[in-house]
C-alpha cells in the first residue's frame, strides 16, 4: 500500500458561486452579503457538495440558488426546523440558513428560540432590512416605530423587534452583526459563526434601496458603524453584549457581540450520547413490543 502527500484541494470564492444571476434591485445590500458568504466559505475550505444551504421566502432567501452548495428554498418562516432536520440526519454536512427579518422574526419567530435551545450546529444569517422588500414594502417586525409604509400609512404603532437582544436572551452562544458596508468584516463574522460549534446567529444590516427609508444606507453605514473589537468589547461577556444590543436601531455595532468561551454540547453530540446509552441499556428490538404488552 502506498501513500501520497498530495495537497488537499483549496477553494476560492468563485467556486461557491453558481451560474444563476442574482435578480435583486441594483444597489441591494444582499449582493454584498452573498459575496461575503462566498469569501467565508472559501476560508472554511469545505467543498460545495458538503454544504447544505436552506432558506425561507423573501429577497434574501434567494441566496441558496446563487451558491453551488445543496440548496433548499423552503416555505415562509420554516427554514430553521428544516435545517435542524438536515443536520441531525446528516451531521457531516455544514448547514447554513439564510432569511430576512420578516421570515425569521414574524412567521418564523417561534422557531428561533427552539433552534437556540437545541443548539444544533447550524449558522443562521438574517438579512435585516426593516421592511418586507419582496412583497412591495410592507411593515416588518424590525421596522422602527413611526415608520410610514404601505401598511402603516400614518406610521407604525409598534415597537420594533430587536433580533440581537432576542437571541441573546434566548441563550444563543454566538451572536454577531455585520453590514455589506464592511465586506471584510462581514466575511470575517460569517466565517467565525460557521466555525463555532453550535447554533450561531449573524444579523446583517442589509439595506433595501427600493422600499427602505433612503437609498444611501450603505454609505451611511460606512460612516457610522462602530467596530466592537475597536471599542474594546469583551465577547465573552453576555451581559455586556445585551447592553450593546439594546442600542439596536440607534447605533450600528459590528462584530461579535457574544461568543461562549465554553460552548455546551451540540444537539448531534447529545443524540450520539443518548444512542450509546440506549444501545447498552435498551432491550432488543424484538422484545420492545413485549414491554408494551406488560404495561
Amino acid at each position: 500500500m502506498t501513500t501520497t502527500n498530495a495537497p488537499l484541494p483549496t477553494y476560492q470564492a468563485k467556486d461557491y458561486k453558481s451560474e444563476l444571476k442574482p435578480i435583486w434591485c441594483p444597489g441591494c445590500g444582499d449582493f454584498g452579503v452573498v459575496q461575503a458568504i462566498y469569501r467565508a466559505l472559501a476560508a472554511i475550505g469545505r467543498p460545495p457538495h458538503e454544504i447544505a444551504f436552506v432558506s425561507g421566502i423573501g429577497c434574501s432567501s434567494r441566496i441558496p440558488g446563487y451558491t453551488t452548495a445543496y440548496g433548499f428554498n423552503s416555505v415562509h418562516g420554516r427554514a430553521l426546523p428544516i435545517a435542524q432536520g438536515i443536520k441531525v440526519a446528516s451531521p457531516e454536512l455544514l448547514v447554513l440558513v439564510a432569511g430576512g427579518d420578516g421570515d425569521g422574526f414574524s412567521i418564523g419567530g417561534g422557531h428561533v428560540a427552539h433552534a437556540v435551545r437545541r443548539n444544533t450546529d447550524i449558522t443562521y444569517i438574517v438579512m435585516d432590512n426593516q421592511i418586507y422588500g419582496l412583497t412591495k414594502g410592507q411593515l416588518s417586525p424590525t421596522s422602527p416605530k413611526g415608520l410610514h409604509t404601505v401598511t402603516s400609512e400614518y406610521g407604525s404603532l409598534e415597537e420594533a423587534v430587536n433580533p440581537l437582544l432576542y437571541v441573546l436572551a434566548y441563550g444563543a452562544n454566538f451572536v454577531a452583526q455585520g453590514t455589506p458596508a464592511d465586506m471584510a468584516g462581514l466575511a470575517e463574522v460569517i466565517e467565525a459563526a460557521i466555525r463555532f460549534p453550535g447554533f450561531s446567529f449573524v444579523n446583517v444590516q442589509s439595506p433595501c434601496v427600493t422600499f427602505g427609508e433612503d437609498d444611501q444606507q450603505v454609505k451611511n453605514h460606512r460612516a457610522t458603524m462602530q467596530s466592537l473589537a475597536k471599542l474594546g468589547h469583551d465577547p465573552t461577556d453576555r451581559l455586556a453584549a445585551m447592553g450593546l444590543a439594546q442600542k439596536y436601531g440607534k447605533e450600528l455595532h459590528t462584530g461579535v457581540f457574544y461568543k461562549n468561551p465554553d460552548p455546551p454540547p451540540t444537539m448531534n453530540a447529545l443524540i450520539k450520547e443518548r444512542q450509546q446509552v440506549l444501545s447498552e441499556k435498551a432491550p432488543p428490538r424484538s422484545r420492545i413490543f413485549d414491554r408494551f404488552l406488560q404495561t
